[in-house]
């Protein structure tokens, strides 16, 4: 039986006036390899192993293929700015001239008519004084993947031989965040683990002054439920973990950085729309493409089931204009139509949106579900809705 959203019908829904939303955000797998073997990495360690048969680094004719097809795509829609991120596997495993040859044929293609912010993820224990030079030149903003104090980050992020990683990313972000490349830092990537003390790990991450937070649940679903959660119970573990560091930084005189997710939830509830598909129902405006030329979903949903971030397209025979009536990139544009009936029921559902897609999945019916983590999600929105509103109410009050 087809699992939805094959079943999305993207020619009525364009006969009803909905319009695809052209990509914005194009993540190039420049390396299918990494320096690590993260136990919950959903690229190495999930559903999807389609990296195996994958080069190591994307060849350079296809990262001339890349940049032509973003340039195309972004003439197309008269596109103001793109943003281009580096991504892997590893990106700095790809090497310091492929990465400044694809930067600088990417913004050479697009011209001067379109800015190309560009950024790298990374688990930075590659990054040296040279790399950060490479990126002081390039104007790249380099994120990086940290867990927490050693203890913590080391559960999960070890190198393939067992040893811990913590150390050698420590270094990287004290060189990272030395006055010469302090500009370049975008901010830390944190995997929410329920072993690890909320505001101690919040605690080891702004300790390094960064300019911005992101904690990600950890990637599961219906049929594969992240560590520590029983679906469809009404326990809320993650929620209580992440109600904590709200709490703390929150309720502090001076936030010492912003959190994303926080950020999202609170922009939301005060009217506004979201810029991610954490939360939020905006069109996804992001693209992959693999380091054989595979033109892809969001790589999150690998977490779901072999295949699950695939199109069939290819950068070297089409346009990304191809993807973007495809019924998998429609349905992550269409908003509320997207949605589970229970969802749009749901007293926050233009806040929570449905949750992130790829949590939504369920063997047999595919995405149409609520997210694994709608106990969490409604537990945690409402949680910040009170904070904000108590504020809104004492503000007012001071008139």
């Amino acid at each position: 039986m087809p699992e939805w959203p094959s079943t999305l019908d993207v020619t009525e829904l364009m006969a009803g006036g909905w319009r695809p939303t052209p990509f914005r955000q194009f993540i190039l797998k420049i390396h299918s390899r990494c320096d690590l073997a993260c136990d919950y990495c959903y690229m190495y360690e999930m559903a999807d192993q389609s990296w195996r048969s994958r080069p190591r680094r994307m060849p350079p004719e296809i990262v001339a293929a890349v940049a032509g097809r973003i340039a195309e795509h972004a003439r197309a829609h008269a596109l103001p700015s793109i943003e281009v991120i580096l991504h892997g596997g590893e990106p700095l495993l790809a090497g310091r001239e492929p990465i400044r040859e694809a930067v600088s044929s990417i913004r050479s293609a697009v011209g001067p008519g379109t800015r190309v912010d560009v950024s790298l993820q990374t688990n930075a224990t590659l990054l040296d004084t040279s790399y950060l030079r490479l990126f002081d030149e390039l104007d790249v903003r380099i994120g990086v993947s940290l867990d927490g104090d050693a203890q913590m980050h080391d559960r999960n992020r070890r190198r393939p031989n067992g040893e811990g990683s913590h150390a050698a990313v420590a270094a990287a972000l004290g060189r990272l965040s030395s006055p010469s490349f302090r500009h370049l830092f975008a901010g830390l990537l944190c995997a929410v683990d329920l072993r690890n003390d909320p505001i101690a790990t919040y605690e080891a991450l702004v300790g390094f002054d960064p300019p911005a937070v992101d904690f990600l649940l950890p990637h599961g679903n219906w049929s594969a439920p992240p560590p520590g959660l029983v679906p469809g119970s009404d326990a809320t573990p993650y929620a209580d973990w992440l109600i904590t560091v709200f709490d703390r930084w929150y309720g502090a005189p001076r936030q010492p950085t912003r959190i994303r997710l926080f950020g999202e939830i609170m922009h939301l509830l005060l009217g506004g729309s979201s810029s991610n598909e954490q939360v939020g129902l905006s069109p996804a405006g992001m693209v992959v493409v693999e380091t054989d030329g595979g033109i892809e979903q969001s790589d999150i949903l690998k977490s779901a089931y072999d295949g699950a971030a695939a199109t069939g397209l290819h950068v070297a025979r089409d346009p990304f204009d191809a993807a973007l009536t495809l019924p998998s990139i429609a349905a992550r544009q269409i908003g509320e139509l997207a949605l589970a009936p229970q969802c749009r029921s749901c007293p926050v559902a233009r806040v929570c949106g449905g949750g992130l897609y790829a949590h939504r999945y369920r063997d047999g019916t595919g995405f149409a579900n609520p997210s694994v983590y709608s106990p969490d999600l409604l537990r945690l929105i409402t949680h910040i809705r009170r904070a904000v509103a108590a504020d809104v109410s004492t503000l007012k009050g001071s008139r």
